[in-house]
């Protein structure tokens, strides 16, 4: 698959292996790092099932959030809208959409 946009760092915080694997695949050509990197993210993925939406949010305030998690957890969706993630998603689209977040989320500059 070929990227519309530049290349994006992109910070996984809280991502398991597996579903790292499979953002790897879906992602390809952009760089996925974790917090060891010494990169600036331009882009902050994050599992809300996993992590606290508020230190994410106080981590990273000037860098594009989104937040996931499966559908069921309506709790979880509402603490990463109330923090002021940029975008709060069910696991299922951020898989559907993730190359179109990229692009949206991410300068072009």
């Amino acid at each position: 698959m070929l990227l519309s946009g530049p290349v994006a760092t992109i910070l996984l915080v809280g991502v398991d292996l597996f579903f790292r694997g499979k953002l790897e695949g879906l992602l390809a050509g952009h760089r996925l790092v974790t917090t060891d990197s010494v990169d600036p993210p331009d882009l902050v993925l994050a599992d809300i099932a996993r992590v606290d939406a508020l230190e994410v949010v106080d981590a990273w305030p000037d860098v594009p959030i989104v937040g996931f998690t499966n559908h069921t957890d309506k709790a979880g969706l509402q603490r990463a809208h109330t923090a002021g993630f940029d975008q709060v998603i069910v696991k299922s689209a951020l898989v559907e959409r993730a190359p179109q977040l990229v692009d949206e989320l991410v300068p072009t500059s």
